[in-house]
């Protein structure tokens, strides 16, 4: 069964949508997006510094957008019903990228409800000095007990030994003093403490924004941050989008699911590579392609050409 997920906010690198533009169509796709999003998305994928595009009103639109062009141009040749995959995720705001490729939303709504979901995110944030800082090894119950220790949050439980803790830059910086044995702690660069209560106030803005939007049922299998759970009504599925704002990513029972469904192959869209790692040490077995550039789409084609001869 092939899969398709999509990374989440710190996934972007400065530069990162360079090398696509010069495939047919996409450029006019983000141009299009950009007039919805208010963000000259292209500028940002291409010119934009590292700060820049850190900015969570501006990471999280150009994230979906970038990823829903690459889809298009992934899956252009490929039969549209069926599709060639059976399975789609994504991971944090990669949802919204998910939903749209799975057909939940169109791109055009992704494109609109993400900018808002960034835009309260990053008005949120503002509130308090906060941020995440991942947890890579160490034993699992020992790590939730250093992170529940200090007042953090376990706010990406991600799997193969990684568990994002989030909180107030001060509970940060002790936990950072204090760290679980056997673990290495690493900031991200992101703007806030997402996925906690900090973020309740971004909700009630996201679920006011959603409430325009009309959503179709998912045409395969779709599958929750919240719990790794396929969802099968699309209603269901945006008013989980909206939750889980504020609520923890379960990256680890999405990977479970996938692999109970019989995952074999796993197709990461851009920027890739952080899913496809996770998915290398916690679903043995199962190839993975990160779509990185233009270069990388051979293999991607690869994949969905030995699916659909199955």
């Amino acid at each position: 069964m092939l899969v398709i997920v999509a990374p989440g906010q710190g996934a972007q690198a400065p530069g990162f949508l360079s090398p696509w533009l010069e495939i047919p169509g996409l450029r006019d796709r983000l141009s299009a997006w950009s007039e919805i999003a208010g963000l000259d998305l292209i500028s940002y994928g291409t010119t934009a510094g590292a700060e820049e595009i850190r900015d969570t009103a501006v990471a999280q639109p150009l994230l979906v957008a970038a990823g829903l062009a690459v889809a298009e141009a992934l899956l252009a040749a490929a039969p549209a019903d069926p599709p060639p995959f059976r399975l789609a995720a994504g991971h944090s705001v990669g949802e919204f990228t998910a939903a749209a490729v799975a057909g939940v939303l169109a791109p055009e709504e992704a494109v609109a409800l993400v900018r808002q979901r960034g835009l309260a995110m990053a008005k949120a944030a503002a509130v308090t000095g906060t941020g995440m800082t991942a947890v890579l090894g160490g034993d699992e119950d020992e790590v939730l007990a250093a992170i529940e220790r200090h007042g953090l949050t376990p706010a990406n439980i991600n799997g193969a030994g990684q568990i994002v803790a989030a909180g107030t830059l001060e509970q940060l910086a002790a936990f950072a003093a204090e760290p679980p044995a056997r673990a290495r702690l690493r900031p991200l660069s992101v703007a806030g403490a997402f996925h906690t209560h900090h973020m309740a106030p971004a909700v009630e803005h996201l679920r006011a924004e959603a409430a325009a939007v009309t959503p179709g049922d998912p045409r395969v299998t779709l599958l929750s941050n919240a719990d790794g759970a396929a969802v099968s009504s699309g209603a269901a599925f945006v008013e989980r989008l909206v939750d889980q704002v504020a609520r923890p990513v379960r990256w680890d029972r999405c990977m479970a699911t996938m692999t109970g469904l019989g995952a074999t192959t796993m197709i990461e869209l851009l920027p890739g590579g952080t899913l496809a790692g996770l998915a290398r040490r916690a679903m043995p077995g199962v190839a993975t392609v990160a779509l990185k550039t233009p270069d990388d789409l051979d293999a991607a084609r690869a994949a969905i050409g030995k699916e659909t001869a199955q």
